[in-house]
């Protein structure tokens, strides 16, 4: 078995290309091998902001042989009269290489045994391995120099290798060859004599070719400093991901900024910290904030004073513009940014982010009702509705967008607002995203709820509503956030009426809008739960609107889920099946002919489900008069009476199984 190495070198790439440039090559040397029928046990794909780099391991050194019949002319076309091979006959045996002894005669036609010898891995490689390459898309991807082929950056230099033989492939304008470079400021014209050694020669090089062990090092590394200062570093994937695909040989350089700067709300220095110069932020035991940051350089040395200083340069005209604008924020009041929202558009024809604000306080009283809430905490609960986007206007939020909501808590605090107000301010965003938490408290759980539905009713009243390729104002994420509110924190809201109230509040209509909006959200929950529950199960329970009841709707999946009575599944379908579109309703007991009749309709005639599980055995226990019903009874009786009377007693029975779910859609 084989192993093949190349390596792609190249001016940096964008760091945001890289992930996918490793899916795409791995999906795209895993088909080419694949669709050739050529052996290998492993991929690995490596990546630096300099270098693509494809190791293939256990790789066959050609394509397996293979013998196929291949069908020629019929008899009377391939021989002439006299017995002798025709020129069509003749061409057949030219074509595939072979000698009037191969052939033979089936069904009037002639054919042949041939033996199709596999091509060899080394030029099937060198014949596809440049396509592989060019096919790779990303943003951005252009021509460079004279060249017509366009890739994310000039290629400098390429490696190509099959054991310790070099296989010459030309991409665009390089050809490649053996030797590879290292660290920008490190050994360069390093030879690879075989894939094996790639890994280590380029680490003696200062570069850690491996995505995952130069991640895992600059996890290291933050670690072992953050431990010197005792404090922590929390930081996000997103933020380790970025900095690994902007370094080689990662090194962690501590910096100190000045205290005073601490005094600006914490999620501003974090973000000026993380987002904008890619540090990681240090915090003490407490979870506060420290004026020490860790910056990753990629760099060879031990001379870090022009480093930090280059960073504390950067970092304190930062945060000098953070405290101007806190200063600026601060000196007058939140409320009184509400005046200055109202020249903020929220979405053409569809008001100011005062109207949106004004439409959350009205969508927010509504929840309170139904949660019967006490008159303090729906004043509360208005108060940050109509507080929640004034941050919106202010200096602060317009530099760092990504922290309204955090910034308006903090506005909120230093105005004297109530600090559940403020608490709420802030947590009307949660969840953030699929994976991050809820709004702990119920001001922001209420105006959130509020907030995202308003949203979503906007965008379907626009006629914008989500594609498989757009996703306006967030509208999934939005309709997530709700089902995830709901269902985490128990709270009994009728999102029917809910969605009709926020529509109505719109000043803007559209026809079948509240239609779209129900089957939207209600898609979303199924797609949510199906996480933990079969999707059959979902979408059979659905047949009692989910959406008036979250809580309720997961408690009958459940049961659902745990229910194990074969025989009440076969008799709602045999129900189902029978009356197809057949209904009706009204049930006379007079008409009522046989007993299996009468015993059904007294078993069903008063239904209530206070408990799914005890519901379900009493469906259960409607077996043995259906059972009965079904021998002793003929429902399509000639006499119309009778029929309709004992389809409406169906009727009712099928009624009685769709109070759980539509078993028509449940696996047998």
């Amino acid at each position: 078995m084989s192993k093949y190495l190349l390596e792609i070198g190249v001016e940096e790439l964008p760091y945001k290309f890289i992930p996918s440039a490793i899916e795409q090559l791995k999906n795209g040397f895993s088909k080419f091998f694949e669709e050739n029928k050529v052996e290998y046990t492993d991929i690995k794909v490596m990546a630096t902001p300099r270098r693509l780099a494809v190791i293939v391991s256990g790789l066959a050194d050609k394509q397996p042989d293979i013998e196929k019949i291949v069908k020629g002319p019929v008899k009377k076309v391939a021989y002439t009269e006299d017995g002798k091979l025709s020129p069509a006959g003749l061409g057949f045996l030219k074509k595939n290489n072979l000698t009037e002894s191969d052939i033979y005669i089936e069904n009037d036609y002639i054919h042949a045994k041939i033996k199709i010898e596999g091509k060899r891995t080394a030029d099937l490689i060198q014949d596809n391995a440049a396509g592989i390459i060019l096919k790779l898309q990303g943003p951005h991807f252009m021509r460079w120099g004279s060249n017509d082929e366009k890739f994310s950056r000039p290629i400098r230099w390429i490696v190509s290798i099959l054991d310790d033989k070099q296989i010459p492939i030309t991409i665009i304008d390089k050809t490649s060859s053996n030797i590879t470079r290292g660290h920008r400021f490190s050994k360069q014209n390093i030879v690879i004599n075989n894939p094996g050694e790639y890994i280590g020669k380029l680490k003696d090089a200062c570069v850690y070719a491996d995505q995952e062990e130069r991640k895992n090092k600059i996890k290291t590394l933050i670690k072992q400093e953050a431990d010197k200062l005792h404090a922590k570093a929390n930081y996000s994937e997103d933020l380790l991901e970025e900095v690994t695909y902007i370094c080689e040989y990662p090194i962690a350089v501590v910096c100190e900024f000045d205290k005073d700067f601490l005094t600006i709300p914490q999620e501003v220095a974090v973000t000026v910290m993380e987002v904008h110069q890619r540090y990681f932020a240090l915090y003490d035991n407490n979870g506060k904030l420290i004026n020490k940051f860790i910056t990753v350089t990629n760099y060879i040395g031990n001379e870090f004073e022009n480093i930090r200083a280059g960073n504390l340069r950067v970092i304190k005209a930062r945060l000098d513009d953070a405290v101007f604008f806190f200063k600026e924020d601060t000196k007058k009041p939140l409320e009184n940014y509400l005046e200055n929202i109202k020249g903020i558009t929220f979405q053409k024809g569809l008001g100011s982010m005062y109207d949106k604000a004004l439409r959350l306080v009205n969508l927010s009283g509504e929840i309170c009702s139904e949660l019967k809430t006490t008159d303090k905490e729906t004043e509360i609960i208005k108060r940050t509705a109509l507080l929640c986007k004034a941050d919106l206007a202010t200096n602060l939020v317009f530099e760092f967008t990504e922290l309204q909501g955090f910034i308006g808590a903090d506005y909120a605090r230093v105005s004297g607002e109530d600090s559940k107000v403020a608490e709420g301010i802030k947590e009307h965003y949660f969840p953030l995203n699929a994976d991050s938490e809820t709004a702990s408290g119920l001001e922001g759980q209420v105006t959130g709820i509020a907030d995202k539905i308003d949203t979503i009713c906007a965008v379907f009243a626009a006629g914008k509503k989500p594609t498989g390729s757009s996703d306006p104002l967030g509208v999934r994420r939005a309709a997530l956030g709700i089902v995830k509110t709901i269902l985490e924190h128990n709270l009994n809201i009728n999102i029917e009426n809910l969605t009709q109230k926020a529509l109505d509040l719109l000043p803007v209509k559209k026809d079948g809008c509240y239609e779209e909006v129900i089957e939207f959200i209600t898609q979303r929950l199924i797609i949510y739960l199906s996480d933990f529950y079969s999707k059959n199960i979902l979408e059979a329970c659905a047949i009692v609107s989910p959406l008036k009841n979250l809580c309720d709707y997961k408690k009958r999946v459940e049961a659902v889920k745990l229910m194990k009575e074969p025989l009440l599944t076969e008799n709602a379908n045999r129900v189902i099946r029978i009356l197809k579109d057949n209904r009706a309703d009204n049930i006379n007991p007079a008409l009522f002919n046989t007993s299996a009749e009468k015993e059904l309709y007294n078993a069903i005639k008063d239904i209530e489900v206070n408990n799914y599980e005890q519901y379900i055995d009493y469906l259960a226990s409607l077996n043995p008069y259906i059972t009965k019903f079904f021998d002793d009874v003929l429902v399509m009786d000639k006499d119309v009476s009778i029929k309709n009377n004992r389809i409406a007693l169906l009727t009712k029975l099928k009624n009685a199984y769709f109070k759980l779910a539509d078993f028509s859609k449940l696996p047998a």
